[in-house]
């Protein structure tokens, strides 16, 4: 009997937040935050040896499931109208609502950073984190994010972590924030010089969502 309670609890959960919950870990479906269907998914092997984090900017943090909602919505309209970009750039947002927003996903190419997007899983911490830190229990989803993909085979156990100012001209992911990162498990100070050859749409102006800042 409480195997079939246990069994139903499990359920519910999955069917109210249309995503699933791995060790208090909550990663939002597109359904459920209303994505744009991709105008083409390239497929991307993993795992991937790479990580590397963002901030989106604009737009600024939220709080809410409803206001990341809205910022994942804005992000993806940004990048597919304004950009041409096939969809979201990142492979997932983290928003102050402690979840995790599906972008492109574990396995599909992204257009977040050149010459690492067939490589890489790209995280956008939403908000502008350039004098403060996104909250700790934000930067926590990351964190578990990033150990779920490395459990499940998508992320490389020995993966390396890097600021998007790493591997371009940009202020990404924020002064504050990238001071932090460096304090990470994986962090690298100096990306190995081994840039590949890309498709068009990775190399176009990958950033953050609003402004190459």
């Amino acid at each position: 009997m409480f195997n079939i309670f246990l069994a139903l609890s499990t359920y519910f959960i999955f069917r109210h937040t249309k995503g699933y919950s791995v060790s208090d870990l909550v990663i939002v479906s597109r359904e459920e935050w209303q994505a744009r269907p991709p105008k083409l998914v390239e497929p991307m092997p993993n795992p991937v040896p790479y990580v590397i984090i963002h901030h989106s900017y604009i737009p600024g943090a939220c709080v809410t499931q409803e206001a990341c909602v809205q910022a994942m919505q804005s992000m993806q309209r940004y990048h597919q109208d304004e950009r041409g970009w096939n969809d979201i750039g990142y492979s997932f947002g983290v928003g102050g609502d402690n979840r995790a927003y599906t972008g492109r996903g574990w396995s599909a190419v992204g257009a977040h950073a050149p010459n690492y997007n067939n490589r890489s899983i790209g995280i956008c911490v939403i908000g502008d984190w350039t004098v403060q830190l996104p909250p700790q229990s934000q930067m926590d989803v990351v964190k578990k994010l990033i150990d779920y993909g490395v459990q499940t085979g998508k992320i490389a156990p020995n993966y390396m972590l890097l600021g998007h100012r790493q591997v371009r001209d940009t202020e990404c992911p924020g002064n504050a924030f990238y001071e932090e990162i460096k304090k990470w498990p994986h962090w690298i100070p100096n990306p190995p010089n081994d840039s590949v050859d890309q498709r068009p749409e990775q190399n176009l102006n990958s950033g953050a969502s609003a402004s190459i800042i």
